[in-house]
């Protein structure tokens, strides 16, 4: 999954790409709101980490601007704790609001719950036949058995779930492993690709050639 974080204050955003990096997620920084609405509406993203008070364009002027021709699900976070504040975060099209100081641990579960609802999950756990890939816990299991697999796997596998039934290309797929300044060699997904098949089974994982990769909607 890809996340991108849209913060001015350097130590912050260096401290939330790490966090988030670490967590699974592939993730762009821009520093001000030009550059972030740039890169918004550029590549897609499963989800944005947005700062209201930023150079160049306002916070708000970057969700209103976005909002006109995507739908990626933004989460502000903010010094300004104000209950008028909030509401027009919101109002302007944000789907979650937190303020700072804040908790990583309670960032990166709204994060989580909002890139869940973005593609119609209520759960944390999603089974597909008996495999069951728990979003929270960033474990797996197989017919209730533990089965560890990479960060990289992990998240491989957590996008493909999240788009189970649909066909994912090759560069989505990409694009969703690794950031802008990640210069990984391409064929790298079909490493991670044969990897989750040997550990996870070989028909969980639908190639089509030539197009990209899919898990089946029907559970097995």
């Amino acid at each position: 999954m890809r996340v991108l974080v849209i913060e001015d204050e350097p130590d912050l955003a260096r401290g939330l790409v790490q966090a988030l990096r670490e967590g699974g997620y592939a993730t762009d920084w821009a520093a001000d709101g030009a550059e972030g609405l740039e890169k918004a509406t550029a590549s897609e993203y499963d989800a944005i980490v947005l700062d209201l008070m930023l150079p160049r364009l306002p916070g708000l002027a970057v969700l209103r601007r976005l909002r006109v021709l995507r739908k990626t699900p933004v989460l502000i976070l903010t010094a300004r704790d104000g209950v008028g504040d909030r509401v027009e975060g919101l109002d302007a099209g944000a789907d979650d609001y937190l303020v700072k100081p804040f908790e990583l641990a309670e960032l990166l579960a709204r994060l989580r719950a909002l890139i869940r609802r973005s593609v119609g999950l209520a759960d944390a756990v999603i089974a597909i036949g008996d495999v069951a890939i728990d979003v929270a816990t960033k474990t797996v299991t197989r017919a209730g058995v533990p089965v560890p697999l990479t960060a990289r796997e992990f998240a491989l596998l957590e996008l493909l779930a999240h788009h189970r039934g649909r066909l994912v290309s090759r560069s989505t797929i990409y694009d969703g492993l690794f950031g802008d300044d990640d210069d990984t060699l391409s064929n790298v997904v079909e490493v991670h690709v044969s990897h989750l098949r040997k550990k996870l089974g070989r028909d969980l994982i639908v190639t089509r050639r030539g197009q990209g990769y899919m898990i089946e909607h029907e559970e097995r």
